[in-house]
């Protein structure tokens, strides 16, 4: 006697209006059901990136601003282990300015994964 296990998978058959993927450019041809709605699984298959353009410029941008306060904040280092230069370890640029520019890298970098993408004039008018 075999017990057989139940699909713990939930089916998709929820739906979604249709009119949400009508002005995505990526989509050719979906099928919509008689009543204008999609499955989710349609939707996930052919459904707009939340990600856009602007936020993946934005992602480098702030990647960028990190790897440079980064590079700002190396050096210091000496070859004889008995020296001790104050002034190059304690440098403005190193305590102050290197610390700003990794912040702000961070900051611009969340802004860039919490931006929504602007809507389409189009879908607006629907």
């Amino acid at each position: 006697m075999s017990k057989k296990k139940p699909n713990k998978r939930p089916q998709n058959s929820q739906t979604f209006d249709a009119n949400l993927i009508n002005n995505s450019p990526t989509i050719e041809s979906v099928t919509k059901n008689a009543d204008g709605t999609i499955s989710l699984d349609e939707f996930s298959r052919t459904g707009p990136f939340a990600f856009s353009k602007v936020n993946t410029k934005l992602l480098l941008l702030g990647l960028a601003i990190n790897i440079v306060g980064f590079i700002l904040m190396i050096g210091g280092a000496t070859d004889d282990i008995t020296e001790f230069h104050e002034e190059e370890i304690f440098s403005e640029t190193r305590i102050t300015v290197a610390p700003i520019f990794i912040v702000a890298g961070y900051i611009v970098t969340l802004y860039a994964l919490m931006k929504r993408p602007k809507k389409n004039a189009d879908s607006e008018s629907n």
